[in-house]
């Protein structure tokens, strides 16, 4: 079993144990580097290995030595400003913060600097604008304070390792509440020592020669593979795990949503995540007072706060639709529209706005669908974001009833491999309105994942749109939940790296 083990050894392994040998059992990597002729990495390396397979232990040191920066030095060369500062006071009774730059030679920011080390050491106090000495600066204009003590020994032995002294502690204390005064510098010193199966290795003979891992053209070119030596390989040895790049598991499903709607026909239309409350809400038949305009369900922008409005044509439509219905046939919210509040800037909290822009640009008969962030003052828990995705969609045509919209729905989640069905719902944009679902075997229950509906006359008529439309948006987080088996949210954004790692790599 151990000659095995030894025919295993790389040659750089047996080379370390060689030097152990010479070394009585211990050395230091800089020593067996200049004993078998190995770069210092080499070395590392190959101990590595070496520990890993219980043959060698390595034992690791680490000192802090301290050393000064470059105004580290003239600082200790010439004393720290406060002290400058200490000395015109012995001089002076008092002396005003405006006359410290010609009392002292100081620049302005070392004086602003120095001043605040004053009043920390308790040297001096400010009154009426006149700094003055204390009992403990007349004492420090006798001794040195612990930070220039560590100082002067820096200067003098240019570095110092670190000491554990009460002194030594303090003073470093103080110098690094400092910028760019002292360096600290960590040393490693690394020694090998052999083990018991190490020993045993050795007892057995090592012997050090050339092997050969690989085979070359010219090795069978030449012949001279007939006296080649080849390293043994162990087919039984543990391979390292390998973590081939991925795509992030919510932006593949997104890709997987953007590819279905592309395949069936779907043209994809993007958006701004800021927008105006107009688009965002009034647009859509949303009434200003709906509570989802609140400030806790809303982002509300403060730069820019509001937003510029289209044409007046369409405002002035949308404002007839609110107030009173418009020309088309409804009763409206009767209230008196207000431009101001539909100008405001917020933070999108559905893609429908999105559909609404294309509705004013394109003309039907059209398929789109929109993928973008959303935000919505959202309580952060394991099933609630305050940003999240949504996939927005409408088909428009003449002859486009709800009983496409399903169609087109179970279709998009059977792709997916879901069982969908629909409920009844309400929504102030969409009728006929319904909720998907889908069922989960696992739980034996159905789970809600988006709205869907038939876009209201109040919608379609100031956009000038004569045809029906079918409109959906489709929440993708809980979807992705579903997919990838977790049950908090919060992993598709915490980057957990070892839960990333573990994830398939799946072809979309």
């Amino acid at each position: 079993m151990l000659q095995k083990v030894i025919d295993e050894l790389h040659l750089y392994e047996k080379k370390i144990l060689k030097a152990l040998e010479e070394k009585k059992g211990k050395a230091t990597p800089e020593e067996i580097s200049k004993l078998q002729d190995m770069d210092i990495k080499a070395v590392m390396s190959a101990a590595d290995s070496l520990e890993s397979k219980d043959i060698i232990k390595i034992h690791k040191e680490v000192k802090e030595v301290l050393s000064l920066s470059d105004t580290g030095k003239q600082y200790a060369e010439y004393g720290l400003p406060e002290r400058k500062i200490l000395e015109a006071l012995e001089r002076e009774e008092s002396i005003r913060i405006s006359d410290v730059p010609d009392k002292t030679g100081l620049d302005q920011s070392e004086v602003n600097i120095a001043i605040g080390w004053l009043f920390k050491k308790k040297w001096a106090t400010l009154e009426k604008g006149e700094i003055k000495i204390t009992h403990n600066g007349k004492d420090a204009l006798i001794i040195e304070s612990d930070d220039e003590i560590l100082l002067d020994r820096l200067l003098k032995t240019q570095q110092l390792l670190l000491d554990p002294s009460k002194a030594i502690k303090e003073g470093l204390n103080l110098l690094k509440k400092r910028k760019n005064i002292i360096k600290i510098k960590k040393q490693h010193k690394f020694t090998f020592t052999i083990t018991d199966k190490g020993e045993e290795l050795l007892k057995m003979g090592i012997v050090i020669k050339d092997q050969t891992t690989q085979l070359t053209h010219d090795d069978l070119k030449t012949g001279r593979w007939k006296k080649l030596e080849f390293r043994p390989y162990d087919i039984q040895a543990e391979y390292p795990q390998v973590y081939p790049g991925k795509i992030h598991p919510l932006q593949r499903t997104i890709e997987e949503i953007r590819n279905i709607f592309i395949k069936l026909g779907f043209t994809e239309s993007k958006g701004t995540i800021l927008e105006s409350a107009f688009w965002n809400f009034d647009c859509l038949f949303q009434p200003q007072d709906h509570a989802a305009r609140e400030m806790q369900d809303t982002f509300y922008i403060k730069v820019p706060q509001m937003a510029k409005l289209p044409g007046e044509k369409l405002v002035g439509r949308v404002s007839r639709v609110h107030e009173y219905g418009g020309d088309t046939g409804s009763d409206g919210w009767g209230y008196p529209w207000d431009e101001e509040v539909a100008r405001q800037s917020v933070l999108r909290t559905h893609t429908t706005c999105v559909s609404a822009r294309f509705l004013k640009d394109n003309k039907p008969p059209l398929k789109m669908f929109s993928v973008g962030r959303v935000f919505r003052g959202e309580t952060i828990t394991y099933k609630h974001l305050p940003e999240f995705h949504q996939v927005e969609g409408i088909i428009a045509d003449e002859n486009i009833d709800f009983q496409n919209l399903l169609g087109i729905l179970k279709e998009f989640y059977h792709k997916l491999g879901f069982e969908v069905r629909f409920r009844p719902a309400y929504f102030p944009y969409t009728y006929l309105s319904t909720e998907c679902e889908i069922y989960l075997p696992e739980k034996e229950s159905w789970i809600e994942l988006g709205g869907s509906g038939m876009f209201r006359p109040e919608v379609l008529e100031p956009l000038g749109v004569e045809t029906p439309v079918a409109a959906f948006g489709l929440g993708i987080e809980r979807l992705a939940m579903i997919r990838l088996g977790i049950t908090d949210i919060r992993m598709l954004y915490q980057s957990d790296l070892g839960w990333l790692r573990r994830l398939p790599v799946t072809q979309l």
